[in-house]
């Protein structure tokens, strides 16, 4: 376009050419969101099925919101699991062959969100197990190297100024696709307090690190007096600047999120929680009522989705996903591609397919929608950005570039413009 300036009538009918184009340009979009199953839109329908639940276990109302009822009625069978999903013969042999080598439960909240009758449910999909867990022979227990890079216990360093302190094996549900399955036996258990310790004399004694994540496992299986500890000691560090809390339980179990817990978390700020939302369907008035009440105690929330094959890996649903999630005050963060952990590579997908997904939304929906689509480098190396190529050449004094709408100009790099 020319420099000159177009005013009045003229610059108003380009304006309302150029509105047009970017309406067209996310029609496909507009008319994909309208068939995308929520939490929110299957509500009416989850809500029964949890009535079918509590009849089941003989629960009240109060039982089903006391996050330590859900935890004791677990289902980790497949007979249990078979009276709330329509489970064939050959289904259930599955279920139960993969359980004697890979350990899975879930809550009868999450298991509620699940169509009975679709085996391709995206929630399904990542608590039940499936035969493709157990035979899978591809990858490695510990992709990232976690053994190697922990110089102190319950401790994983691999960046300069920041680490894990890993204080649990517990989940509220074992994802299919975890990357710590090695760590998940038979029995949960917490990380010894003298472990703990031991973690926060290395901290301590390392000036370097100001950005502590708590994770394991899920940070919010810990008691709110454990939490309260932890973060207590950390804040006693003079270089500790900021705590990082990792929970599923936002999705999996909201009622975890208690106004008790609030308050010991609003005692502790500067205070982040990284959650884990894969598929629209797991935003739900349930987990919009647990996250709403960490930001009003004044946690921030990030989104760490993972790139899972049947799950979320569409350009268009992930946009959804990332819309639905700033409803909630959630900002979306990382989008993973899936670690080659044994056992869960059938839900791996190429990295090409997380670059379209980039591609999809820078430009497309607000920046707040736009996460950082990340690979782990092998060893332990640390989170690797995948970006799509927006600079195509660079010159003296010009740069050529790539728009979001595939336009290519060059751009002045002269300080003297």
């Amino acid at each position: 376009m020319s420099s000159e300036i177009i005013t009045g009538e003229e610059g108003r009918k380009i304006a309302l050419k150029r509105a047009e184009e970017l309406k067209d340009s996310i029609a496909d979009y507009l008319e994909y969101r309208q068939n995308v199953p929520t939490g929110f839109s299957e509500w009416d329908a989850i809500q029964e099925r949890q009535e079918q639940i509590k009849k089941y276990f003989g629960a009240s109302e109060e039982d089903w919101t006391d996050w330590k009822w859900q935890l004791r009625n677990r289902i980790h069978d497949a007979d249990t699991l078979s009276s709330f999903l329509n489970l064939s013969a050959q289904e259930k042999e599955e279920i139960e062959l993969t359980g004697s080598k890979y350990r899975w439960a879930v809550v009868p909240y999450y298991l509620s969100l699940i169509d009975p009758d679709n085996p391709k449910d995206p929630v399904r999909l990542q608590c039940i197990p499936t035969s493709m867990e157990y035979y899978d022979q591809c990858g490695v227990m510990d992709p990232m190297a976690e053994e190697y890079t922990s110089p102190a216990p319950a401790i994983t360093r691999r960046y300069p100024d920041r680490l894990i302190i890993n204080v649990t094996n517990q989940c509220a549900m074992y994802c299919r696709h975890c990357q710590r399955r090695r760590d998940i036996g038979e029995t949960d258990h917490q990380t010894p307090k003298d472990q703990i310790e031991a973690a926060l004399e290395y901290i301590s004694k390392n000036e370097e690190i100001r950005d502590v994540l708590l994770t394991g496992g899920d940070a919010f299986m810990l008691s709110d007096d454990t939490l309260d500890w932890v973060l207590t000691e950390l804040d006693n560090i003079p270089h500790v600047e900021i705590k990082r809390l990792g929970s599923r339980t936002p999705v999996t179990l909201p009622y975890r999120i208690t106004d008790e817990l609030c308050q010991v978390l609003s005692r502790h700020l500067p205070l982040y929680v990284n959650t884990h939302f894969n598929n629209p369907l797991e935003i739900s008035p349930a987990s919009r009522d647990a996250c709403i009440a960490l930001a009003r105690a004044g946690v921030g929330l990030g989104n760490q989705a993972v790139l899972l094959k049947g799950v979320n890996n569409h350009p268009l649903l992930m946009r959804k996903l990332n819309h639905e999630l700033l409803k909630i005050m959630v900002r979306p963060y990382y989008i993973f591609h899936a670690k080659g952990v044994q056992g869960t590579t059938h839900f791996r997908t190429r990295v090409e397919e997380g670059i379209e997904i980039m591609e999809k939304l820078r430009g497309y929906t607000s920046g707040l929608a736009i996460p950082t689509y990340i690979v782990n480098a092998p060893q332990g190396y640390g989170k690797t950005p995948m970006l799509p190529e927006y600079l195509l050449s660079m010159g003296a004094d010009k740069l050529v570039i790539r728009t979001w709408e595939k336009r290519v100009l060059e751009y002045e790099n002269d300080e003297d413009i």
